[in-house]
């Protein structure tokens, strides 16, 4: 089994600890591209226009302030950078250690800065989304798609893909529709069904929570994957197309 999920927009920097090593890193055959987004990114937060190209407020200057010298912060491992809604709600810190090392080797997040990281993996924290176009790469997510193809591709194999990822971050790679599944989260209100945001992060975090610590089998099918999910709440699956994945919806009660 394969989960991916995407990276959070707040992140929690590192305090102390040596700087990221990129050698280290999963998938070491991004290595060269990492290397170009890292300074595109470092180019780009110097320029005047740099919180219009990050598309983020002038209150954050002190985070695109540090993305100029990525290279010499701090880093620490993913699940501890990573912050908000999602993260919170799978709780690694709260995982035993066996289901810290299932998490290690089930887990990828799709990053627009590293492409795809390892959940152990020691990054510094950085802003940068994926629907970003710096002017050195251009769109991320197409900068990254042929890029990831063979790395995820090879990583998912046959396995199944729980596909927790927003859809911005979707865009970047996508696995065989029959053996990925996109979970949604939608709240149903007399009758009527509506898609939610944070709740859909909190749903996802717990659904990848509740796949790491369920002492069953993992699954391997999205029928197993849906009958997994129906330990804990009311859900339905919808078949692959041709270019679309399987749909998990989980649905939440308003």
């Amino acid at each position: 089994m394969l989960i991916l999920l995407p990276p959070s927009e707040g992140k929690s920097p590192a305090v102390k600890g040596p700087a990221v090593d990129l050698g280290t890193l999963r998938f070491p055959e991004l290595t060269q591209a990492r290397e170009t987004v890292l300074d595109a990114l470092a180019a780009a937060s110097t320029d005047p226009a740099a919180h219009s190209i990050l598309g983020v407020g002038q209150s954050l200057g002190a985070e695109v302030l540090r993305n100029v010298t990525l290279r010499d912060q701090p880093a620490a491992p993913a699940y501890r950078i990573y912050s908000g809604v999602l993260y919170d709600a799978l709780g690694y810190p709260t995982l035993t250690p066996v289901q810290r090392r299932k998490a290690q080797e089930s887990v990828v997040v799709v990053s627009a800065l590293w492409g795809a990281l390892g959940f152990a993996d020691a990054i510094p924290a950085y802003r940068l989304s994926m629907s970003v176009t710096l002017p050195a790469t251009g769109t991320l997510s197409s900068f990254w798609k042929s890029r990831l193809a063979g790395p995820l591709g090879d990583r998912s194999g046959d396995a199944l893909v729980v596909d927790c990822r927003s859809s911005t971050y979707a865009t970047a790679w996508a696995g065989h529709p029959e053996r990925t599944v996109a979970v949604n989260v939608l709240l149903e209100r007399d009758g009527k069904r509506t898609v939610v945001s944070h709740a859909a992060k909190h749903t996802r975090g717990l659904l990848a929570r509740h796949l790491l610590t369920r002492r069953s089998r993992q699954p391997d099918t999205p029928a197993e994957l849906l009958k997994a999910t129906r330990e804990r709440w009311s859900a339905e699956l919808i078949p692959a197309t041709p270019r679309k994945p399987v749909q998990l919806s989980i649905i939440l009660p308003g």
